[in-house]
């Protein structure tokens, strides 16, 4: 049997938020249970252009899988490459760019599920792109929420953006002029920027306060300030390994010694219930997320199956 070509459009009619959400935390399940690997993001460049690829093994769904794309100042292109584990034949090519903001939200929604405080529902949110969209839909599948403001340097996108969120999400989304005021009083605050510099001021986070930290997988970024490190009572990973060479948010506490290591735990054992995402009702918990292979592989297998299921996509010549 001929291997798939699924497109963007295929990708959205076969997978949405709320599905992803339980995908991506059983793949975590099963990564923590020694049935799935992971190999964090390699990069190389030329001058006008750079080529990231990430690679996984989901034993426990029968399939193999890398995702790769290139990125130029003009535009980015995902696709994720499946193979079946038993006959080592390839099957999917699947355009990856929805793929990889849905489940980069679907990670959030695992997360904040695991650690927020249940009766959370108010999010402040930082960025207004198609991260953002995805983070904002999946943190409304997972809690009762009730109200968001949302911050972006620009102040025509974030409004437009408010107006797209109020409709898709059903909740009243606010387009704020002050970031501080976007992280005080919130019981979730969301960063999915692309800037290089923290985006509020920590000391204005409530106790209580759950973040989703999802912009930033270059060292050279932060879009959370030392001051939040410091504030945060339990702070988790989707992938130490990963952050350790992508989640420049920590790499000014690691080089004050304001934060360590054997601090951080992974998402995998929390929901193991090895490690502990919130102790008490008032603890600043913190998810950091730089997107993982796994991710991508687990997501793309149901995008895939549901393609065969339903004659979708087209064939290719292997």
């Amino acid at each position: 049997m001929s291997a798939l070509y699924l497109t963007e459009d295929d990708v959205a009619w076969l997978l949405d938020v709320p599905i992803a959400i339980d995908i991506v935390e059983q793949a975590f399940r099963e990564w923590q249970a020694g049935r799935a690997q992971n190999q964090p993001r390699r990069r190389v460049a030329t001058p006008g252009a750079m080529l990231h690829t990430m690679s996984a093994a989901a034993e426990f769904a029968g399939y193999l899988g890398f995702k790769a794309y290139l990125t130029t100042r003009l535009h980015a292109r995902f696709h994720v490459m499946l193979y079946e584990q038993d006959s080592g034949a390839p099957a999917a090519l699947i355009e990856a760019n929805l793929l990889g903001q849905i489940r980069t939200g679907a990670a959030t929604g695992v997360a904040t599920r695991m650690m927020a405080r249940p009766e959370a529902s108010v999010v402040g949110c930082f960025g207004t792109g198609f991260q953002a969209k995805a983070q904002l839909q999946a943190v409304c599948a997972v809690r009762k929420i009730e109200a968001i403001e949302v911050y972006s340097r620009n102040e025509e996108r974030r409004t437009r953006f408010a107006a797209q969120m109020t409709e898709l999400c059903n909740v009243p989304v606010k387009p704020m002029n002050n970031p501080d005021e976007v992280a005080a009083e919130k019981d979730l605050v969301i960063t999915a920027t692309t800037s290089k510099t923290p985006v509020f001021d920590g000391r204005v986070l409530d106790e209580g306060t759950h973040l989703n930290v999802i912009g930033s997988n270059f060292l050279t970024k932060a879009e959370v300030d030392l001051t939040t490190i410091r504030r945060a009572d339990h702070i988790v990973c989707d992938s130490i390994a990963a952050c350790q060479v992508e989640a420049g948010d920590f790499v000014p506490a690691l080089e004050s010694g304001d934060l360590e290591w054997s601090r951080v735990r992974e998402l995998a054992d929390v929901l193991a219930g090895l490690e502990t995402g919130r102790a008490n009702p008032e603890d600043i918990t913190l998810f950091k997320s730089v997107g993982l292979a796994l991710e991508d592989v687990a997501v793309a297998v149901h995008v895939y199956q549901r393609a065969k299921a339903e004659g979708i996509g087209q064939p290719l010549p292997f």
